[in-house]
């Protein structure tokens, strides 16, 4: 018989796994993000994020943490996105996301399956060529995604057939301009990113630019048998996101329901089906937890497409009629959250040393809200440089130096 709970009991749990009950301490910088990784687009987003989970988290320690002990690593995971994830549990994020099959990973990178098929090609013949020229060209070099895909699109045009060639020379379907086969090669390194060949540097101005893991890392990402991996992920997943369902898992991987199987098989025995309006599941071990948790008090502000906003069962923390306020495909805001509860959304603007924050609310903020989310905008300002912050609750507005 399914255990049942109520939404609250839910919501409870998942901001207790992603440590946005009660912040962890200094030291907790790789706990908040090993959870299930940290997002970074819009670029920023990651820091804000860690934020809201690590007390006293300033730019110094998160940028140390990225380019001096390299203890957090950024490569394209869940969904072909950009994340942060701790370098010493890479593997969980890498090897476990990379789709085992040739039809999941030609869904997890949509868009690259008609052009390999017009060159004759597999996807992982695709990859297979672009991995075998990216050390030549990468060795000792920090390059964009641009730049990078030009020159192995060069090299890799030299291996082909006649026919082969002139389809990869010619201008494809991706960016006006761009060689088809470039377009082919961006693909494959998304790929080569979940096989821990390359991952990304900090960022030079407006690049993101990428360079050999085994350069980058001292200690190399450690070996994981890539079932021990998928079983890792989806364990993480459940932890952060349960009870949840086997579709919702591959919406956030990035897969298809029907590609799921060679991730939910692996841990299916160690699950307790739960019911709170549908059938999902939840690992065993975290019955307890689901049971006892509570409801945290106080204000976080999270950023566009945080970890807790990346659930896929948007109707257990936001009302149907705000679903389309707090997830857009483009110009994403913040949320805030409120005892708990997802309150309203957020945005914000800086202008030289001033940041400007205007908070939507979904209903009436309680007065007790206002202070603490003025700390919480002060903070945020200050880790993005600013020496003040208006914040506008619409009707009304409060200010802070």
């Amino acid at each position: 018989m399914a255990v049942k709970v109520s939404r609250v009991d839910v919501i409870a749990y998942r901001l207790h796994a992603q440590h946005l009950d009660e912040r962890l301490g200094k030291q907790g910088l790789l706990e908040a993000a090993g959870a299930c990784g940290i997002q970074n687009s819009p670029p920023g987003s990651a820091l804000a994020a860690l934020h809201a989970r690590v007390r006293n988290l300033s730019q110094d320690r998160f940028d140390a943490a990225v380019a001096e002990d390299k203890s957090l690593l950024q490569s394209w995971c869940m969904r072909g996105s950009p994340f942060y994830v701790p370098a010493a549990e890479a593997a969980v994020f890498t090897t476990g996301v990379l789709p085992p099959t040739e039809e999941a990973m030609r869904h997890f990178i949509l868009g690259a399956g008609p052009s390999v098929d017009e060159l004759g090609l597999e996807l992982t013949d695709a990859v297979a060529l672009a991995g075998a020229e990216i050390g030549d060209v990468l060795t000792g070099r920090r390059l964009a995604i641009d730049e990078l895909g030009a020159e192995l699109a060069e090299r890799i045009a030299g291996k082909l057939s006649r026919k082969q060639r002139d389809i990869w020379q010619k201008e494809g379907p991706y960016a006006a301009g761009q060689p088809l086969g470039e377009g082919v090669v961006h693909f494959c390194i998304r790929i080569l990113t979940l096989q821990k060949v390359v991952c990304f540097a900090p960022r030079d101005g407006n690049q993101a630019p990428f360079v050999l893991v085994d350069e980058w890392l001292s200690d190399p990402i450690p070996d994981t048998d890539p079932e021990s991996a998928r079983a890792e992920l989806l364990r993480r997943y459940l932890r952060c996101y349960g009870p949840s369902t086997r579709a919702d898992f591959a919406a956030w991987l990035g897969v298809r329901p029907g590609d799921a199987g060679p991730w939910w098989s692996l841990v299916e025995d160690e699950m307790t089906e739960v019911s709170f309006g549908r059938r999902t599941w939840i690992l065993t071990e975290d019955l307890d937890g689901l049971r006892s948790a509570t409801m945290p008090k106080g204000v976080r502000l999270l950023p566009p497409r945080d970890p807790y906003t990346q659930l896929r069962d948007r109707g257990t923390v936001v009302d149907k009629q705000h679903h389309r306020d707090v997830w857009k495909a483009v110009g994403a805001p913040g949320v805030v959250l409120v005892d708990g509860e997802i309150a309203g959304v957020w945005r914000s603007r800086k202008s030289g040393r001033k940041l400007t924050m205007t908070v939507s609310s979904f209903g009436t903020l309680p007065a007790r809200s206002r202070k603490p989310l003025l700390a919480e905008a002060e903070q945020l300002a200050t880790l993005r440089g600013a020496s003040s912050v208006d914040v506008d609750f619409g009707s009304s507005a409060a200010s802070a130096t």
